[in-house]
Formats: C-alpha cells, sequence, structure tokens
C-alpha cells in the first residue's frame, strides 16, 4: 500500500496551515488501526489537506492514495474517506461562479477542474462498494456514484437493484436520496427517477422509506407530489413516533460508520466533537433522520408557503418533543425567506416555551427572538417563560460582555411593557449587557423610568480603555429616550473620551446629545470647538448635534458641506444624511448633492438622492436614481422605500408605484439569501412591506415637487 507515496515532493507543496510534508503522515493514519489516530488523521485531511473545501496540489496528490485505501476491506472507517473524496472531486463550478473567477482565483478554480475529473476517473470502484460488507461504506457509496460517476443511467439502475437486498435501513434511505441527486444533476433523467420514487411513495413501503422518497420527490419533481403531501407526511410522522428511540450515547466519541469505537485521546479533534454533538442530538429520539428528510422536503416545497406552514403546524402539535424542536428550527427558515401569514404558527412555537425539555424552549425562544413584530401571537408565552426563569434575563458569555437573554430580547424586540422590570435588573449589574441600549430603543416612551438609571450608571463609567464598551449600551439607550435631563453626564464622555476607541465614544455621546435637542444646551459650546476639522467624522456628528440643539444653520452649514468630499465614503454619507435634516436650510449645499447622484459608490448615491430630495422637495432627479439602486442592491430598499414613502405614491410617480406593487406581490423576502442570513432581515423585510403599503395607500410625511 501506499507505493511511491516516499517519491512526491511534498515539501514543494502547501496546503491551509503550511508546507504539506505531513501529509504522508496523514494518509497513513488513515490505514492505522488504532481508531483515535484514524480520527486524527481525517480531521487533518478535512481541517488542512481540504480545508473548508478548499483544493491544493496536495489534495490532488491525495486522491491515488484515497483510492487504495477505499477499496481495501482491511482499512476501517472506508465509509469517511469515500465522503472525503466526494467532497474533494463533488464541487461544482457553474457557468456564473466561472464568470465571477479573478486572475487570483484561476488556480484554484484549475485545482477544482482536476480533483473532479480524477475522482471521477475512478468513480466506478464505488459500484462494488455499494455492496460492501461494511454499512458505512455502503451509506456513503450511493451518493459518491450519484455525484461523481460520468453514467447516471448506471447509477439510476444500481440503485434501484440494490434497494430491495439492502437489509441497512439508512443506506436504503441513502439509495434514495441519491437517486434524487442523479435527477438533480441530469435533467433528462428526472422523469424516470420521479417514477421510481412516486413507488417508493406508495403506502407499501414503511414510513422510513415512504418520507425519504417524498422528500427526494420535493427536490426534483415537486409537481409529482400527492396533493395530499402534508397530510400524507403527517401520517408517516405519526408512524415514526412508534420507532424506538436511539439510546444515550456511550462517554467515547462514538463510532466511525462501520468502525470501532473511538476512545478519549485527551486532544479533542473538530471530526470527534461533531460525532459526538450528533450523537447527543440523536439521543433519545425515534428515528433522528427524520429531521433530514423533513428539512429536505422543506426545502423541495420551496415557495409552496401555505403547505410548509400547515406542516410544520402539524409537527408542532406532535406529542413527540424532538418532532417539535425540528418544526421549531425549520419553522424559523421558513419565516426568514418567506412572506405569508404566521399568526397560528407562531403562537404554537410560544406554546413550546412552557415545555419542560429546556431544549424545546430555547429553540423557542431563539426564533421567536429574530420576528421582532411577527412574535405578537406569542407575547403572553414570552412574558410568562420570562417571569417564570429570572435567571435566564442575562446571558452571561464564556469570553466578551454578557448579553440580554432571548426571552428577553423578544419581548422588547415586541415593544412590549412587561419587559422593563428585567431590564432594569440588568442595568443594575456590575457589567451591564452589551445589547441593553437596543432593547430599550424598540419600548418608546414604556422605557422611560429607566433612564435614571441609565443616568447613573453612566456616571459610574470610568474613562479609561473599557469607557467605551461600559458607556456605549448606556448611551444608546438615553439615546432612544431623548432623556435630555442626561446630558452632564453625556457631556462628561464627549470630554473625556480616552484614546482607545475614543472616536466612538465621541460618536455616541454626539448622537446622544442631538437626541437630547434644546435639553442639551449645556453642549454647546463643546459642540461648537469639535467643528474646527471640518471633513471629519467628528465634526460632521458634532455638525449635525449642533443643529438638533441650537438650530444653528448657518454654522453647520459650511461644515456639513465641506464633509461632503471627506477621504471615507462612510462620512460623505453621513454628511449627505445630515444635509438632508437641514431640509431648506441646506439648499446652497443642493449642487453638490446633485453631483453626487453620480458617484461610483451605490449607497452614497442613494444618500444623495434623498438629501437632495430633503432639501429642495423637488422628486425628478432623485427617483431615477433610487429606483436604479432598488434594482441593483436589495440592501438599500428599506432605505428608499423610507424616501418614498414620505413622498407618496404621487410624488414618487407611477414607475415607483409600480415598482412597490412588484414588491408586494412576491412571495420571498427580499434579503433572503440561499446558506446565510441577519439577525434582523425578517424585521428588515416587515419593515420594507410596511412602507411599500404606506406609499401606495397615500399616508406620507411630506409632499414634493416633480
Amino acid at each position: 500500500m501506499f507505493a511511491g507515496i516516499d517519491e512526491v515532493e511534498w515539501a514543494s507543496m502547501e496546503h491551509a496551515y503550511g508546507p504539506a510534508d505531513d501529509v504522508p503522515e496523514l494518509l497513513r493514519g488513515l490505514a492505522s488501526a488504532d481508531p483515535a489516530e484514524r480520527e486524527s488523521a481525517l480531521d487533518g485531511m478535512y481541517g488542512a489537506v481540504h480545508h473548508q473545501g478548499d483544493v491544493y496540489g496536495c489534495t490532488l496528490a491525495c486522491i491515488p492514495f484515497l483510492f487504495e485505501l477505499v477499496v481495501d476491506p482491511g482499512i476501517q472507517d472506508r465509509g469517511c474517506i469515500v465522503e472525503l473524496l466526494t467532497s474533494i472531486g463533488g464541487i461544482d463550478l457553474d457557468e456564473d461562479d466561472e464568470a465571477e473567477i479573478d486572475e487570483e482565483e484561476i488556480e484554484g478554480a484549475a485545482n477544482y477542474a482536476m480533483a473532479a475529473a480524477a475522482v471521477t476517473a475512478g468513480a466506478g470502484v464505488f459500484f462494488e462498494l455499494i455492496a460492501d460488507e461494511d454499512p458505512g461504506v455502503r451509506l456513503a457509496a450511493p451518493l459518491a456514484l450519484a455525484t461523481l460517476h460520468s453514467h447516471p443511467v448506471r447509477v439510476l439502475a444500481l440503485l434501484r437493484e440494490r434497494l430491495p437486498v439492502e437489509p441497512d435501513d439508512e443506506v436504503r434511505m441513502a439509495l434514495v436520496e441519491a437517486a434524487g441527486r442523479v435527477a438533480l444533476r441530469h435533467r433528462p433523467l428526472a422523469g424516470r427517477a420521479a417514477e421510481w420514487l412516486s413507488r417508493l411513495a406508495s403506502p407499501e413501503y414503511g414510513p422510513g422509506l415512504r418520507l425519504a422518497a417524498l422528500a427526494q420527490l420535493a427536490r426534483c419533481s415537486p409537481d409529482s407530489l400527492p396533493r395530499d403531501v402534508v397530510a400524507v407526511v403527517a401520517g408517516l410522522m405519526r408512524e415514526l413516533r412508534s420507532v424506538p428511540p436511539v439510546p444515550e450515547p456511550a462517554v467515547d466519541t462514538g463510532p466511525l460508520p462501520g468502525g470501532d469505537p473511538a476512545p478519549h485521546t485527551g486532544i479533542p479533534t473538530l471530526v470527534g466533537q461533531l460525532r459526538a454533538l450528533s450523537a447527543e442530538e440523536s439521543a433519545g429520539r425515534s428515528a433522528p433522520w427524520s429531521a433530514d428528510l423533513l428539512r429536505t422536503l422543506h426545502v423541495g416545497l420551496d415557495d409552496r408557503v401555505a403547505e410548509r406552514t400547515a406542516l410544520l403546524t402539524e409537527q408542532l402539535r406532535s406529542p413527540d418533543q424532538w418532532q417539535r424542536v425540528d418544526a421549531v428550527r425549520m419553522s424559523s427558515g421558513l419565516i426568514r425567506a418567506w412572506r405569508g401569514s404566521y399568526e397560528e404558527l407562531v403562537a404554537l412555537i410560544g406554546d413550546q416555551l412552557a415545555d419542560p425539555e429546556p431544549r424545546l424552549a430555547e429553540a423557542a425562544s431563539h426564533v421567536l427572538e429574530e420576528l421582532f413584530g411577527l412574535a405578537a401571537p406569542a407575547g403572553d408565552a414570552l412574558a410568562g417563560r420570562m417571569a417564570a426563569d429570572p435567571g435566564a434575563w442575562v446571558k452571561q458569555w464564556a469570553s466578551g460582555p454578557p448579553g440580554l437573554g432571548s426571552t428577553v430580547k423578544a419581548l422588547a424586540r415586541l415593544g412590549d411593557a412587561r419587559v422593563v422590570p428585567a431590564l432594569a435588573a440588568a442595568l443594575e449589574r456590575p457589567e451591564v449587557p452589551h445589547d441593553v441600549g437596543f432593547a430599550i430603543g424598540h419600548l418608546g416612551a414604556a422605557a422611560a423610568p429607566l433612564a435614571g438609571a441609565l443616568r447613573r450608571r453612566l456616571g459610574e463609567v470610568r474613562l479609561d480603555e473599557s469607557a467605551y464598551d461600559r458607556a456605549s449600551p448606556l448611551l444608546g439607550g438615553l439615546t432612544s429616550l431623548r432623556a435630555g435631563e442626561a446630558a452632564p453626564e453625556v457631556l462628561r464622555m464627549l470630554r473625556g473620551a480616552p484614546e482607545y476607541r475614543g472616536e466612538w465614544l465621541r460618536t455616541a455621546a454626539l448622537r446622544a446629545l442631538g437626541s437630547f435637542g434644546p435639553a442639551a444646551r449645556c453642549a454647546v459650546p463643546d459642540l461648537r470647538a469639535l467643528l474646527r476639522r471640518p471633513g471629519t467624522a467628528t465634526a460632521t456628528e458634532a455638525a449635525e448635534a449642533l443643529w438638533a440643539v441650537d438650530g444653528d444653520a448657518d454654522t453647520v452649514l459650511p461644515v456639513l458641506t465641506e464633509g461632503l468630499w471627506a477621504e471615507q465614503v462612510h462620512d460623505r454619507r453621513a454628511a449627505a444624511s445630515a444635509l438632508g435634516r437641514l431640509g431648506e436650510r441646506a439648499a446652497p449645499a443642493a449642487p453638490k448633492l446633485r453631483a453626487l447622484l453620480r458617484h461610483e459608490e451605490l449607497w452614497l448615491r442613494v444618500d444623495a438622492a434623498i438629501a437632495l430630495w430633503e432639501v429642495t422637495g423637488r422628486a425628478g432627479d432623485v427617483v431615477p436614481v433610487l429606483l436604479a439602486a432598488w434594482e441593483k442592491n436589495r440592501h438599500v430598499r428599506v432605505r428608499v422605500a423610507e424616501c418614498l414613502a414620505r413622498m407618496g405614491a404621487a410624488g414618487a410617480g407611477s414607475e415607483a408605484a409600480h415598482v412597490l406593487r412588484a414588491e408586494l406581490a412576491s412571495a420571498r423576502r427580499h434579503n433572503a439569501m440561499d446558506g446565510g442570513y441577519g439577525s434582523h432581515d425578517t424585521y428588515e423585510d416587515e419593515q420594507l412591506l410596511a412602507l411599500c403599503r404606506r406609499t401606495l395607500q397615500g399616508n406620507t410625511g411630506k409632499g414634493t415637487t416633480p
């Protein structure tokens, strides 16, 4: 075995962490009789040689030796090596990816192509492995064939032949998943695969296999699903509750597929930790693999929001707590990506807060935390949970500042005054949670009783290197409350900001003073002094605050106009927005704002356009810029819609009205991303929808001139 391995010039190659001269040791480790050594070697392969899916020269050099390992029946854990080969060779670059590759990425793209060619050339061995004695190998081989083999008709035929004789239930489901993969990768075969999957979904088969077939049908041929798919799946989930639960995991890190248990070695590996987490997640569950099947089904159902909602509603009513855990998590993905009517679903998520299983209640609170106003049907449940568990009001992390618990954040984001006692308690802690200010911002006048505590705690902040971290949440809360009585304490922050993060602290203090308006007149001399360096971020912030406090347009206008030519685009944007708030008093700056409508930076064009409209009241030059940005960058849409809402439908014009109606007609959230999301995505999209409706209904805040 490994003939010629020492003749490869490994030291001349690199992997993610430097020279690849340790790769031969990793390859030999995969063949070791010691389970811990095999695990460590696999960890090294994924961590360095195939780091985050990358393919290096040393990755390519490994491929022949990995094939040697998978065909040797004396090697343990070969299923993991099959998965590694599938990952190395299975990366596709579509036309869009290739168009985006720059010169620095050409070598990496070439490596992907060579890896795909090399693994595909050897993929014939997976035909034999599909009947291997090791169930771990049989579990990995179907997907390897579906992903890598160049003769999909043969692969699909083999999957069908193998299913009736395969004794292992999970392997049988892997065969079904592979059929779906073949259909997706080779669309001319989709009809043939769908016909077989439809037969497997019939009542003559067991519930697990039927659910797997329905999940793959949803992916590759959703029109072939039964009309009553929700009822069918709900029935299958009821049947699966009778499957014996998975036993609690042993003390060790768990077995590799088809291998021996891996004992603790004292040096944890990522592979071992993931395996342990998987075992912990599966423990006590009936058919733990059903969660993956349901996720696949939901992905396939895509924009069929009503059916997905109905299915999740059924899951949330299940007596099986783990089916409800899965439903809570999947509900988050649905609501985050798609618009719909979720009142009943959200109320059922709220019901899980009272469940004695902590993982279920925790999952529910985290989902509700991201829903903001959509969490209203669960408001009473959130309040009850918060009152029942004061210990969870604040979350202390292993490192970094404490933060508010998810139940407290969810209730605050609803604007529910019942959260105020929890926030008051948080303000009495030795270290105030970093997100208290944001929470207060959602409560409006209901949080007014907290102003005294915020002011007192701000007065206690030492002006040292920790000043910004400790003052920031307090300043944020005072800014939201417009608590002008705290001007002396805020002014102390402005005057005494230390060198470390001093600019951040001054900015937060200036914004607080600006929010206080005339109540912060004691700060006017300090604000005027900060205007002496026009074009800087501090001068712009000070000018904006001075306008809010004193209304001295003649003094601040030259400073803000100079800020339009600041070195940093962010500072130029801030100056444009500040000029907009001056309204018609900033008319002398209109030509300079108009010139920025042609700037290469999209966000600066948008801010300049909005400011120009606020200054002149004329929409003619502005609306085309805003609508062009709307189409080019979806993340600018809320900002644009805020301006259009103030213009009103009449002021914005028919083209803008058409764009807004098209947005309202879309089922998918404007900021939904595949493979990623932000904690405020749902909130921002709901805000966008409200602004679109407001504009079209004519509820505006300012008139306009064409």
